[in-house]
């Protein structure tokens, strides 16, 4: 019946099967009642020779996979299944048997019902295409009871297609063929596992290599050979061609010993060293000389001086020797590079270097008598290439590897003393070296070699040590009670008196007794010095011509 009313049905029967389907009564409209069979019919069989009769569907049963037709498209959905154990009768047996009558709808007809359970509704989503896969064999057709005629077959297709059904895989579904396994998945896995194969032996042989410095023979790089030769005035130069004239001195005497060095003054083997160094030795001791080249020899005391720091010891019966030359430390400049050679704590041919840091640097070193006798006033160049104890009495070279000074004192740390010791003290050098000007240091050398004593400058007058003001003040009083000025001579020939305070020498500031002592023992005796003096709160300056003294 065509009303305009949705079609429940599938998909449209071919013509040979909608002429063995039943049309419903006007009764019937809008529902779905199965037909109930005719018992009568049922049970009285059918001649063999009657034409084959039309199945009936069978509303109430699940349809079984149907088979499509060429005429049909692969994407209908199969219609209801015939039974085969249910036959309906033949055209003219139908129309000679009464019609049962048609049962009652329970409820009104419902233009957007449901179709029956196990038919395919109007929101029924279309069946996806589904490529044929293995052959799949014909279903076969149920068995009809005795007496009913089988339905045609039609021709089996030569592929399969399965039957959509959208709750659930059916009996007829063919299943998805199986997915092969990717190539590139089996890659990546073996790609990781190399890695990782290779990461492990690489951290092996790393940490291999790392524990055990490398694999195989080890061979280090090195540059060729070349010239031994160095620039004159380079460091290496300077002390290739000192080394040889300077000796370290072990001195022992007097329940004492100790260490220092020197320089060779001349062929008659004449060394030049600092007086502590030699002290011990003074009046009975053993004093050795080492040279570079490890040769030792023994040497005797000719002079020594107290004040100045200095003496002369001399060695026979060496040839060979290497006098170094003598320059001149009153062309020094402040900056000028200079070398030091020595022996510091008994470590005999130690080169070190550095500049001339000050000059006329007034110190004073020694004391350790308590009477003053042993005190040197020296108005020393200081440097700052490192000085240590036993390095007294060692040269200190300028860049032509000329002595210009001879090293005496430092200045160490929390110490208050300016001298090393030479006897193996414990105080380091702090950048802060002393040497005596080789200026002083040679006309004292000569007069210890000719004379065996030096002679001091003086000006004849006694100093007051304990005044705290700005100068030197000439004091009241001698020592024992003479007078602070003495009669005739430099100091009272100039015109000064008791009392005065001297400020200036040749126009250098002079700030205690001590500095304006090393200032005049910085020359020599005979020489003019002009000194500023202030008495009475007067400024005068006074010339003095320098006497002279001797040393200890």
């Amino acid at each position: 019946m065509n009303d305009g009313k949705p079609n429940w049905w599938s998909r449209p029967s071919t013509p040979p099967e909608a002429a063995r389907i039943p049309t419903p009564s006007p009764a019937e409209e809008g529902d779905f009642p199965l037909q109930a069979p005719d018992p009568a019919e049922s049970a009285v069989p059918e001649p063999a020779a009657e034409a084959p009769a039309a199945p009936t569907v069978d509303m109430t049963k699940e349809p079984a996979a149907a088979e499509p037709t060429p005429s049909e498209p692969a994407h209908a959905v199969p219609a209801p299944a015939v039974t085969a154990a249910e036959p309906v009768p033949a055209p003219e047996t139908r129309a000679a048997a009464p019609a049962p009558a048609a049962p009652r709808p329970l409820h009104e007809p419902d233009e957007y019902r449901t179709p029956p359970y196990g038919e395919p509704g109007p929101w029924a989503p279309a069946p996806p295409v589904q490529h044929p896969a293995a052959p799949v064999p014909p279903p076969q057709a149920a068995v009809p009871p005795q007496g009913a005629v089988p339905p045609p077959q039609g021709p089996v297709p030569p592929h399969a297609w399965g039957q959509y059904d959208p709750w659930g895989a059916g009996p007829g579904a063919v299943p998805p063929p199986p997915r092969k396994k990717s190539r590139r998945g089996l890659a990546l896995v073996g790609a990781l596992a190399f890695a990782l194969l290779t990461g492990v032996i690489g951290g092996g042989v790393g940490a291999y290599v790392e524990r055990n410095g490398g694999i195989g023979t080890v061979e280090l790089p090195q540059a060729e050979a070349g010239s031994a030769d160095r620039a004159p005035d380079s460091v290496a130069g300077i002390a290739a061609g000192a080394l040889p004239g300077v000796v370290t001195l072990h001195v022992s005497g007097g329940g004492s010993a100790g260490t220092g060095t020197g320089f060779v003054l001349d062929n008659r083997g004449h060394i030049l060293t600092n007086n502590h160094v030699v002290d011990a030795a003074a009046t009975s001791g053993d004093i050795t000389v080492t040279f570079s080249s490890g040769e030792t020899a023994s040497a005797k005391l000719i002079g020594k001086d107290t004040g100045y720091d200095l003496a002369v010891v001399q060695v026979t019966g060496v040839r060979g020797l290497k006098p170094l030359p003598l320059g001149n430390s009153d062309d020094v400049r402040v900056g000028d590079p200079v070398v030091a050679i020595g022996a510091p704590f008994d470590l005999s041919n130690t080169v070190t270097s550095g500049i001339i840091s000050a000059k006329e640097r007034p110190i004073t070193a020694g004391g350790e008598k308590g009477d003053g006798s042993d005190i040197s006033y020296v108005d020393a160049l200081q440097t700052d290439a490192p000085i240590n104890p036993g390095n007294s009495g060692g040269p200190l070279l300028d860049g032509k590897g000329r002595v210009i000074g001879i090293n005496s004192a430092i200045r160490a740390a929390g110490g208050s003393g300016e001298g090393d010791g030479g006897s193996g003290g414990q105080a380091g050098s702090i950048g802060l070296g002393f040497a005596i000007p080789v200026n002083q240091g040679k006309r004292v050398a000569e007069e210890l070699i000719n004379t065996g004593k030096a002679t001091h400058p003086v000006i004849g007058v006694s100093l007051d040590m304990q005044f705290n003001g700005d100068g030197a003040r000439v004091g009241d009083k001698g020592k024992d009670g003479t007078p602070s000025v003495t009669p005739d001579g430099p100091a009272a020939k100039a015109g000064l008196r008791p009392g005065d305070v001297i400020t200036k020498v040749d126009g250098q500031r002079v700030h205690n007794g001590e500095e304006l002592i090393v200032k005049i023992r910085a020359h020599r005796p005979g020489d003019a010095l002009a000194l500023t003096l202030t008495r009475d709160g007067r400024e005068l300056t006074r010339t003095v011509t320098l006497g002279s003294a001797q040393g200890t």
